[in-house]
């Protein structure tokens, strides 16, 4: 898989493609072999015999779809990464954003399509990250994720339905125990 790495300030982009423990970044191929260290922010990372520890830490900001926002430390260094994958650098040019989720929880299309699954149901418990809806566009399919945990409230579309950029798509509200005397029953979606 193919990912984009904007790093520093002011930042420069390096193209990253991996391929098991073959990765290619910049045209520069390099045997990788990265492993966490169980119970810390650190990662291990042997790179083309080279051995490095790094601390790793999740920049929240809203942007964890298709990649993420990252602050590494190596060598008593710091340094800022924003990580994107190559379906959300093409969504990029498209739309010319990021498919975010919109801070209520909602989901949106990035893009005019058509919805060819939906992964969840109303009253269901996501992870963030959980894939909720796959939209089709220009024949490429694009899995729209949970930017939070928390119970599926609504979902808005069906299989089958097209849909404009911005849609709303599914509604996540923050995790809580789902009630079925309050809340709607559990329905499925076809």
């Amino acid at each position: 898989m193919k990912y984009y790495v904007r790093v520093g300030e002011p930042s420069r982009t390096v193209e990253v493609d991996v391929a098991g423990a073959r990765v290619t970044v910049d045209g520069t191929a390099l045997e990788a072999h990265l492993a966490a260290v169980p119970g810390t922010p650190l990662y291990h990372l042997l790179l083309d015999g080279q051995s490095w520890t790094v601390a790793a830490q999740p920049l929240e900001d809203g942007e964890r779809r298709g990649g993420g926002r990252w602050m590494l430390g190596v060598v008593g260094e710091r340094v800022a990464v924003a990580v994107i994958d190559e379906r959300t650098r093409q969504i990029e040019a498209l739309t010319g954003r990021r498919p975010v989720a919109a801070p209520s929880g909602a989901v949106v299309s990035p893009m005019p399509g058509l919805v060819v699954r939906v992964h969840v149901v109303e009253g269901q418990q996501v992870e963030a990250g959980a894939g909720l809806v796959v939209v089709e566009a220009m024949k490429m399919e694009n899995e729209l994720r949970s930017p939070r945990a928390g119970v599926v409230r609504q979902v808005h579309v069906t299989i089958g339905q097209a849909v404009e950029k911005g849609a709303l798509l599914v509604s996540v509200d923050d995790a809580q125990p789902f009630n079925p005397q309050v809340d709607r029953p559990l329905r499925p979606v076809v």
